[in-house]
């Protein structure tokens, strides 16, 4: 987990198309980079509620809360961890291999990091503290966007669409158990 966690560090810091890796066991890395992410994620649930609980950004106006309000859970499901993945992949991390210079691609991984995470801003209503509170409400995506990317360079894109729907699946799964209490 270290080896993979430097390598990761080390790639986030000075992106590289032509990455090398000290690690090339695929499913120990991919598991690493999942654990990692859903860490992250976790990470970021209680600065989020409390941003919620202050009353600075109104959660309950969130899309997917929305979605699965007036959605089937399998509909959801469905959304959430086939199509998203699919989607956003191919728009935020296929592209990457088009930059073959290498500061070209230091700009085009992080402007496609951050621009993933912003598009996530459309899951709130846009008030004026959604956008002074952007940086830190999309932060998880922004960070998962660079392990995706990381991925992305490192196995191909078919993995990366396979964390990303790891990922939200597991967030998924986590609520409906919740629903479920």
């Amino acid at each position: 987990m270290k080896t993979t966690f430097r390598e990761l560090i080390t790639f986030i810091k000075k992106p590289s198309l032509t990455h090398k890796s000290g690690n090339s066991n695929t499913f120990t890395v991919f598991l690493h980079i999942f654990i990692l992410s859903i860490l992250t994620g976790m990470f970021f649930g209680p600065i989020l509620s409390l941003i919620q609980e202050m009353g600075w950004v109104d959660m309950e106006n969130h899309a997917m809360k929305e979605l699965m309000e007036k959605t089937s859970k399998l509909t959801v499901f469905a959304l959430a961890v086939i199509a998203a993945p699919i989607i956003e992949e191919l728009i935020f991390r296929a592209p990457l291999t088009l930059f073959k210079k290498p500061l070209a691609f230091k700009i085009g991984f992080y402007f496609l990091t951050i621009a993933f995470g912003l598009v996530h801003l459309s899951n709130f209503e846009i008030t004026n503290n959604v956008i002074y509170f952007a940086p830190i409400l999309v932060a998880p995506q922004i960070v998962l966007g660079g392990y995706l990317g990381f991925i992305r360079v490192k196995f191909g894109l078919l993995y990366s669409i396979l964390l990303h729907a790891a990922y939200n699946a597991f967030f998924i799964l986590g609520t409906f158990a919740a629903d479920l209490m």
